[in-house]
């Protein structure tokens, strides 16, 4: 039994894109083509590697336990080819990015457009994600996260300073409901609550005592897995919200939100950028790497948080 390469690589992209279409746009081929790449896989084995309806794609055990083999392969010769084919040496190619949605610092604009003004020859594929997977797998050359979520087998670097999980308020909600003393308190409040996905639980907000960490499991009257969403909620007086301080930045700083329950909110490992240990990392990512410290080190002492 011998596997065209090709013909795998598509069916990474199917995967990805969980349709034959978004494939054959990732790769810039038909959607027959596609077609007949993951036909080639299947006959060579013998047994379906996807299931097919008129609304979605999605692989099969047999397909899974497929690409959890060669996914990494795949991305091993992806990372040699680009080195390999790289113009005199300078970073080109598709970079691809797995982001939370709450690395403020990283998703602000600047570090990203300087990168790209500083390499004009990558070109950028970022997923904006705060369910938790394989970004190798996934096809990705890296991802950002909080430090504290990312696989031990990883190599990370830091995006940001330490950051501080904070719950605030509008002033006009303070008034009218107290300010909650303790975390206790907040299960006689209303709250604005985040979920990582559709069909995941509320998050149970997470505080520290006396060294000690704990949870409360509020019952948040919104709850939304966007964060922009819960700020705006918060601004309107909808009650309390909980996350990053540098997201709440400007509107602490202007006093259209308040900071309370500070003394049970301690620092915790910022935003890093990670990524697999590669023999043959690609210069693309090595570009990313370097350009993510020089950036750090130039806004040494300015950044607030």
């Amino acid at each position: 039994m011998k596997l065209d390469l090709n013909a795998l690589t598509t069916l990474a992209a199917v995967a990805r894109a969980r349709s034959f279409s978004g494939a054959a746009d990732q790769l810039g081929v038909t959607r027959s083509a596609v077609s007949q790449a993951v036909r080639k896989v299947e006959d060579a084995l013998g047994v379906a590697v996807l299931r097919r309806t008129t609304r979605s794609v999605a692989l099969t055990e047999a397909g899974e336990a497929l690409l959890d083999r060669v996914a990494p392969a795949l991305a091993e010769i992806d990372a040699a080819a680009a080195a390999a084919a790289a113009h005199e040496g300078k970073p080109a190619g598709l970079l691809r990015l797995a982001v939370s949605s709450i690395a403020e610092t990283f998703l602000s604009g600047d570090l990203l457009a300087s990168f790209r003004a500083a390499h004009p020859q990558v070109r950028l594929d970022i997923l904006v994600t705060d369910s938790r997977f394989d970004i190798v797998a996934g096809g990705f050359d890296a991802g950002v996260r909080l430090g504290e979520v990312i696989e031990r087998d990883m190599i990370a670097v830091p995006v940001s300073e330490e950051q501080r999980q904070i719950v605030v308020a509008s002033p006009a909600y303070l008034a009218a409901a107290g300010i909650p003393l303790h975390p206790r308190e907040l299960t006689r409040h209303r709250c604005i609550g985040w979920r990582s996905s559709d069909g995941t639980a509320p998050y149970r907000w997470e505080f520290s005592e006396m060294g000690r960490e704990f949870a409360v499991a509020v019952e948040p009257e919104v709850t939304t897995n966007d964060m922009s969403l819960m700020v705006k909620m918060a601004l309107a007086g909808s009650g309390l919200t909980i996350g990053m301080s540098e997201t709440f930045a400007p509107w602490l700083h202007s006093g259209k939100l308040k900071e309370v329950l500070g003394s049970f909110c301690p620092p915790l490992p910022g935003f890093f950028l990670f990524y697999p240990g590669r023999r043959h990392m690609p210069l693309k990512l090595r570009a990313l790497v370097d350009h993510v410290a020089d950036w750090r080190s130039m806004r040494k002492g300015s950044i607030r948080y």
